[in-house]
């Protein structure tokens, strides 16, 4: 988003406060120029002879986008049964799909198996069940690096303790469990964790997995994860991918020519994609002056966006109503009955009560993670494409939440 004619605008020049006239407040807003221009940041870093990048969806399902991102080129990484649903129904081939579950039951992995996806498995003891019941299907293993990284403990997953996969010292059990069943081993992965900026982390990440990669002789491809840093603070300091692809490839096409023929480099990018792609609009209830604060009180709370609350997550915010004035400095709290804080002290254009906020880097994880609580509406979700605007996710009303409920005739 960014100030034109003295008004804030989307790609295509769509007015984003007329946005929140037609559609109202709460809204989620994801731009579609922003994610074609972080897959071709992708897609251009790396200098490999075959690339695929697997849009990691849990950060952001809605089926436009999935379509969306579709249209570019990319696979689908899921971790549920659901999401892979959702990605056949976006128009994703079975092939393109990988699932990669946690903790979920063999049974749910025969599901997906039998929708004819990719599996990926992260435990021995599934990993057995598997080949045991299976062994006629190629399969990929997830391994964990025992690398900590990640820009907080919440989303560190390849560390010593992580549930995630399996420990790379465990790769001779994953051997004999290999040749007792006699299953095929066609991709290796892994993913140590989400915010990392060091380039550093993902290259000690691929030599584990790559000296891993040479016990396994029918590899087709190799998923280096994600975790790619977004840049939270318009300060610049993100993950630098084009000094990461070329470190990558040059490692990548050295295994591949020791290995014997040329494998497929994979990433599975979701914050990458569709973090900076997402605004998130909110309307100023009231504005509270204590003894020693100013709160700009919002028409959503811990409800509508979490992760400042669950991660403190920094969300850059702007006052939309205004382009220029005077500054002042607020507390951006929600109305959800539990201390919901969006940002302490935040320097904004004067605030008054009507005014609209926009709330930065919200198109991942973010409506994802948005519930009921205090029984509140879900937003609406608008997609901006070709400078026009969709509405792609009608407001909940009390009907929503009554749907599900059944109630009984009983007292």
């Amino acid at each position: 988003m960014e100030i034109l004619n003295n008004k804030y605008v989307f790609s295509g020049e769509v007015d984003a406060l007329q946005l929140t006239e037609k559609y109202g407040c709460p809204l989620y807003v994801y731009d579609t120029a922003i994610i074609a221009r972080q897959y071709k940041r992708l897609t251009d870093a790396f200098n490999v002879d075959k690339l695929k990048i697997n849009y990691a969806c849990k950060a952001l399902t809605n089926i436009n986008v999935l379509k969306y991102i579709k249209s570019l080129g990319a696979g689908l990484d899921t971790v549920s049964i659901q999401e892979v649903k959702l990605g056949l129904m976006a128009g994703f081939a079975t092939e393109d799909i990988i699932y990669t579950p946690n903790c979920v039951s063999l049974e749910e992995i025969k599901e997906a198996l039998d929708l004819g996806v990719r599996i990926n498995i992260d435990n021995l003891s599934i990993l057995e069940q598997f080949g045991n019941q299976f062994s006629d299907k190629p399969v990929c293993i997830r391994i964990n690096p025992h690398i900590l990284a990640g820009g907080n403990s919440k989303i560190s997953t390849g560390h010593i303790d992580s549930k995630f996969g399996i420990s790379f010292h465990q790769v001779p059990h994953i051997r004999r469990i290999v040749e007792a069943t006699g299953m095929k081993v066609t991709g290796l992965h892994m993913h140590t964790g989400s915010d990392i900026l060091d380039s550093e982390v993902f290259i000690q990440g691929a030599d584990v997995l790559l000296s891993i990669a040479e016990e396994f002789p029918h590899l087709e491809d190799i998923d280096f994860g994600s975790g790619f840093k977004v840049d939270y603070k318009n300060d610049g300091i993100e993950t630098d991918v084009e000094d990461l692809g070329i470190r990558i490839s040059d490692r990548f096409n050295e295994f591949c020519a020791a290995y014997g023929r040329e494998l497929t480099l994979m990433f599975e990018p979701g914050k990458f994609l569709v973090s900076e792609a997402g605004t998130f609009l909110a309307k100023v209830n009231v504005i509270k002056q204590t003894t020693s604060t100013v709160f700009a009180g919002i028409d959503s709370g811990l409800n509508h966006l979490i992760r400042p609350m669950l991660y403190d997550s920094y969300h850059r915010i702007e006052n939309i109503s205004k382009t220029e004035g005077r500054k002042r400095i607020y507390t951006i709290v929600g109305y959800i009955c539990e201390t919901d804080t969006f940002g302490i002290n935040r320097k904004l254009n004067e605030v008054l009560e009507g005014d609209i906020l926009a709330f930065h880097n919200a198109g991942a994880y973010c409506f994802m993670m948005a519930s009921n609580y205090n029984s509140r509406y879900r937003p609406a979700e608008v997609l901006i494409h070709e400078g026009k605007d969709y509405l792609i996710r009608n407001r909940e009303t009390m009907e929503d939440i009554l749907k599900n409920q059944v109630e009984q005739d009983i007292f």
